[in-house]
């Protein structure tokens, strides 16, 4: 075989500097799109945290300016303007190159968030500018960069009395689609920095609308815990630990709801771990055996009875803040804590407090004990219909729901299930699908409100059923995503109030109950138009108002305009060409930017207290687009 002249020594590229950070931006900040955008802000709000953590910062500030930059503002130690042995200063080192930080040895900072030091090189590596100013010792040292390219020399300036970093960088549009910063975005985060350092003032600022706010909570998780139960009926005031173990703090905060849902939030160092990790097993361990103990000792239970993990948790809104020195992550996003010690510390510090808690309170411990005796019922009310569920082979027998339409594409890749609003447009569906990869299941009427029911009403729904037997990959705990029979979950449902309830209650099912689907990217809300616009043969679909008033312009007055009240009112041509065709049909993919406001949004509008809705409903009622009255 020849060889391939082509490729020799040269065709060998080495990456300086920061180039590398440039060339392959998604290894460093995950992605390029609105979540990487916003990464950049939480880079460098994430060191003036960890001067926090280390005792040395009281105020945090963050601006969006008019210009699309942000600035970082603290009142820390600042960074180290210092020689280092390699000849640039402490500054340069940490701005301009990779892996380049204080928080290895753990001298400079016992635990912090930042392990890799890559986040402010990061950060300059990716701006369009960026400008670090540094108060400290007395002076203000300055430097300037351009796409990580140094444009201002580092400078000592005049004296200062004030002491702190102010980071102001742009992002670079040559490596983001979109550079505008999302304040709602951010404000999540920056209020959850707050509620996890207790005292700790953080401000947040806009001035491209003159917007501002402060956030600082002297009750730290406790509040937070408050904060997410706002909305909802709560049966106690939080229970609160902190201790500290083996240079380990263990922080927890926990209230029960009459609710049917969990939400359980973990940190290590201030960064969110979504998938959990050991600190939230020892947790959920450590509650499970506590209340077993506690119900069986207060004779609440039989001997034979026994409280499960899920049983333990239903209801349960739990914020577990750890602080570690050493950390172990996987992967550079942090979203799964591996550290094996962390599980026993955990463990061992949770249960010993809460069982004593429990045994010198016991009206709170009692009225806890029965809400999850009450799980612990409805489980076992709920187990058969499970079964059923659970049973292996079961699509291959007569269980498969008599609605659905199944596709013959064996591969779920390749396969799409349409969940269709009401048996008029399931039958327009069917008669419009592409039979080879497209199924259809309707849905009669208003599915059940997950958000208020237990499991067992669930389960008995024959709605729910029937969308979790079309499925196949089983549900709640034994979700199985290897299982499922389509990679397209597409919701469809008339353009109207009733056809948004709908479809909100289905997705309040798949939030609370299928949410590894939504986290893969599987779940979509399709797009039917709500014009179909005519003048002579030429006709057109128009999805808004907007777009019907520029085609109205565009075509002239005297255009035929129906007004789609409902899928059933479109002839099957019409649907497979404006909803379901993949050539021209527009789909929403479903995404949880923040499981926090997720959570918060679903318990506000599905959830049982009527004064929060209102107050949303008041607040938001004016930016409403689509409502009939």
């Amino acid at each position: 075989m020849a060889e391939d002249s082509g490729y020799t020594a040269k065709e060998i590229q080495v990456l300086t500097g920061l180039d590398g950070v440039r060339k392959r931006p998604g290894m460093y900040i995950g992605d390029t799109s609105k979540r990487g955008l916003h990464h950049l802000v939480y880079e460098i709000v994430d060191n003036s945290i960890d001067e926090a953590l280390a005792g040395h910062c009281k105020n945090i500030q963050v601006e969006l300016r008019k210009d699309g930059s942000a600035l970082i503002k603290d009142d820390g130690r600042g960074i180290p303007v210092d020689m280092h042995p390699s000849g640039k200063s402490g500054l340069e080192l940490v701005a301009s190159a990779l892996h380049a930080g204080g928080k290895f040895d753990k001298k400079a900072y016992k635990v912090s968030g930042g392990l890799h030091g890559v986040g402010m090189g990061v950060v300059n590596g990716l701006s369009e500018w960026m400008d670090i100013e540094v108060h400290r010792d007395g002076k203000c040292h300055t430097i300037g960069y351009a796409r990580g390219k140094p444009r201002e020399p580092f400078k000592v300036g005049a004296h200062s009395a004030v002491r702190g970093t102010i980071v102001s960088f742009k992002p670079d549009s040559q490596i983001f689609p979109s550079i505008e910063f999302d304040y709602d975005y951010l404000r999540e985060r920056i209020m959850e920095l707050a509620f996890l350092n207790k005292g700790l003032r953080i401000s947040l600022s806009d001035e491209r609308v003159g917007k501002k706010e402060e956030f600082c909570y002297e009750g730290g998780i406790v509040e937070f815990v408050k904060h997410i139960n706002e909305a909802r009926n709560k049966l106690h005031e939080p229970y609160y630990l902190n201790k500290k173990t083996d240079h380990v703090e263990v922080e927890i905060a926990l209230q029960y709801t009459d609710g049917y849902s969990d939400s359980i939030y973990s940190f290590v160092n201030d960064i969110k771990t979504i998938e959990g990790g050991t600190h939230v097993v020892g947790f959920r361990t450590a509650l499970t055996r506590a209340v077993n103990d506690y119900t069986k000792s207060a004779k609440l239970v039989k001997e034979e009875h026994k409280i499960t993990g899920d049983d333990a948790i239903e209801g349960l809104t739990a914020i577990i803040s750890v602080k570690v020195p050493e950390p172990q992550f996987e992967g550079q996003t942090k979203t799964k804590l591996g550290n094996s010690e962390i599980r026993g510390a955990v463990d061992s510090l949770f249960y010993d407090a809460f069982k004593t808690y429990c045994e010198e309170h016991p009206p709170i411990a009692k009225i806890i004990s029965l809400k999850i005796i009450n799980s612990m019922e409805a489980r076992e009310a709920a187990q058969k219909a499970k079964d059923l569920i659970r049973r292996k082979n079961v699509f291959e027998s007569s269980v498969l729901p008599g609605k659905l339409a199944d596709c013959s594409e064996e591969d779920p890749a390749k396969c799409e299930i349409y969940f269709v609003e009401g048996d008029s447009a399931g039958g327009s569906s069917k008669q419009a699908r592409d039979r080879r990869y497209q199924a259809i299941l309707p849905l009669r009427g208003k599915i059940l409100n997950v958000e208020k029911a237990p499991i067992h009403k669930i389960i008995d729904s024959e709605a729910i059923r029937n969308i979790v037997l079309s499925l196949g990959a089983g549900f709640k705990e034994d979700f199985n995503m290897g299982k499922l029979r389509y990679h397209k979950v597409i919701i469809m449902t008339d353009a109207d109030v009733d056809g948004s309830h709908i479809r909100t209650l289905i997705l309040t099912l798949f939030y609370r109950y299928f949410r590894a689907l939504i986290d893969k990217g599987y779940l979509y809300i399709a797009q039917p138009p709500l014009f179909r616009v005519q003048k002579g043969k030429s006709v057109q679909y128009m999805y808004t108002d907007a777009q019907l008033a520029d085609a109205l312009k565009a075509v002239g007055g005297d255009a035929n305009v129906q007004r789609y009240k409902g899928l059933g009112e479109m002839n099957a041509d019409q649907l497979w060409e404006t909803t379901m065709n993949p050539e021209t049909r527009t789909l929403k993919r479903v995404t949880v930017e923040d499981a926090l406001v997720a959570d918060e949004l679903f318990t506000l509008l599905m959830g049982d207290l009527v004064e929060p809705r209102r107050a949303f409903i008041e607040e938001h009622g004016a930016t409403v687009k689509n409502l009939d009255i």
